[in-house]
């Protein structure tokens, strides 16, 4: 059973291949990523967000969620020399990683049903479990950032996470927090972290470091990464080719 909306802006897609795979369980989890984009949309006048930066958002008032990305951005702060930073100009922004937040925990509400093999991706970031619909592992591939539409590589991550940032997916929204500048040398960065959760916050973070992203995750073995810069020249840590699959 798979099904695909547009929620948060993006593309979500939700496939379950147990055979008892229930439609009710695939519209809870929509309803969760609607919950999410109600939460923290900066778009939304009554999201949680933008009540939070105009001063009426009360801490009685806040959800488990706002509770919980609230300490893990300043928790990923700290673990990044502040290259992960919520607040610009003083908003709360937690968009850096808020999706992966959302697919980690509508992946762990499929689990804690039963379910043991589905995936769920939304904007290309990726969590899987299990097998695919043919019985084999799930591959999810990484984008071209020059050629929308194909693919540079396929990987095969087995329950693990997989997210990407990069200015062509989102636009030059990441900046250096040191030179308070945009980024404009490297164009996509992908991380394969042991939950899409950690693959999203550190791909945020290590995009914003530029070059030196990729000496960040080398030292962290539990992390891979791949990156592309604007001249098309891709480099990658020395774990990562063990996720890569042949592909056509």
């Amino acid at each position: 059973m798979k099904q695909t909306r547009i929620l948060m802006d993006i593309p979500i897609t939700v496939e379950i291949c147990d055979p008892e795979a229930r439609e009710y369980d695939i519209e809870q989890l929509f309803a969760y990523f609607m919950s999410i984009d109600e939460q923290f949309s900066p778009f939304r006048d009554t999201s949680m967000v933008s009540r939070f930066n105009a001063g009426k958002l009360k801490e009685d008032e806040w959800s488990d969620d706002f509770k919980k990305i609230t300490t893990w951005c300043q928790r990923t702060s700290q673990e990044t020399d502040g290259f992960f930073f919520a607040d610009r100009d003083g908003i709360f922004d937690p968009t850096g990683l808020v999706k992966g937040w959302a697919i980690f925990r509508a992946a762990h509400m499929l689990l804690e049903v039963g379910y043991e093999n589905f995936s769920v991706e939304a904007g290309g970031d990726f969590q899987s479990f299990g097998f695919n619909a043919e019985g084999k592992p799930w591959t999810i591939g990484i984008r071209d950032p020059f050629h929308p539409g194909q693919i540079v590589k396929v990987l095969q991550p087995g329950d693990l996470g997989v997210a990407t940032s990069g200015s062509y997916l989102r636009g030059d929204h990441i900046a250096d927090p040191v030179a308070g500048e945009t980024l404009g040398d490297i164009v996509s960065l992908t991380v394969i972290a042991p939950n899409v959760f950690h693959a999203d916050r550190f791909a945020t973070a290590c995009f914003a470091m530029g070059r030196a992203g990729l000496d960040f995750l080398e030292k962290r073995p539990a992390m891979a990464g791949y990156m592309i810069d604007r001249d098309g020249i891709a480099t990658w840590t020395s774990n990562f080719p063990a996720f890569v699959v042949d592909h056509d």
